[in-house]
């Protein structure tokens, strides 16, 4: 199997807000229906499935935290707090102010309305390209 990540799906309540909520953040939605929104990101599509529809679609039904966190990474530490601050303003909800970590970057996260966990990050070890592709360094 190819390593790469075509498409992640995130099951919400509403597509409708959800949509919204992205929006807010800058993102453009493409494809639009009741159950689902997909953005198009660099490189992978983001979608944002109707709960019950997802749960049908995958017979699996949610409950509480899923474990998953999601990560949006920057060349620069002092984005990390211009977009945790963008969120909140989105309607999200900060689950970690930013802090210095252990790994020697800077992060924070977030949870989207549908309580989704988003960390927004500054690792100084890693390359991003101006696609805002993330390289990690040769091992």
């Amino acid at each position: 199997m190819d390593q790469r990540v075509s498409l992640i799906t995130l099951a919400v309540a509403e597509p409708a807000r959800s949509k919204d909520f992205y929006e807010a953040l800058g993102w453009k939605a493409g494809f639009v229906s009741r159950d689902i929104a997909f953005f198009q990101l660099n490189g992978i599509v983001l979608g944002l499935y109707r709960r019950t529809a997802f749960e049908a679609e995958t017979g699996r039904t949610l409950s509480g935290g899923d474990g998953v966190a999601l990560a949006i990474n920057f060349a620069a530490r002092d984005a990390v707090d211009a977009v945790l601050d963008e969120a909140v303003r989105a309607g999200g909800e900060i689950m970690r102010p930013a802090a210095d970590t252990e790994w020697g970057g800077y992060s924070g996260y977030f949870a989207d309305p549908d309580g989704h966990a988003w960390e927004v990050a500054h690792n100084p070890h890693w390359n991003i390209d101006n696609d805002g592709n993330v390289w990690m360094p040769d091992a």
